[in-house]
């Protein structure tokens, strides 16, 4: 059975919403790059405590994929979210693992902003 690429954003969210850093973290390539903010980019622990930032807020996270596109064990996603009033759609990259699970390449939140 093949796991749809789609699975990491719900992945994500699941762990979000659990407050667990480290499973957030888990949904991540070891060099992953997130994108807290337009412009800026984090990895490792870097990544760690921004994704901590968002956390911080206490709200849970909805995610609704809304296109993607798979290609050879890679995956552009572009996903709509909220965390309460804060909403944004994601432009991500995700790959698939020996193991069978998608993991994020390149998480940019804020992936359609200027």
């Amino acid at each position: 059975m093949t796991i749809h690429p789609a699975s990491v954003a719900h992945a994500f969210a699941a762990a979000f919403n659990s407050r667990d850093a480290d499973a957030v973290d888990a949904v991540y390539e070891p060099g992953a790059l997130f994108v807290p903010e337009p412009g800026r980019t984090v990895t490792g622990p870097d990544r760690r405590g921004a994704n901590q930032a968002f956390l911080d807020t206490g709200r849970p996270i909805e995610v609704a994929p809304r296109h993607v596109y798979r290609c050879d064990g890679i995956a552009l996603l572009i996903v709509d979210w909220a965390i309460g009033d804060l909403t944004g759609t994601a432009t991500d990259v995700a790959r698939l693992g020996a193991d069978g699970r998608w993991r994020y390449v390149i998480d940019n939140p804020f992936g359609t902003g200027v």
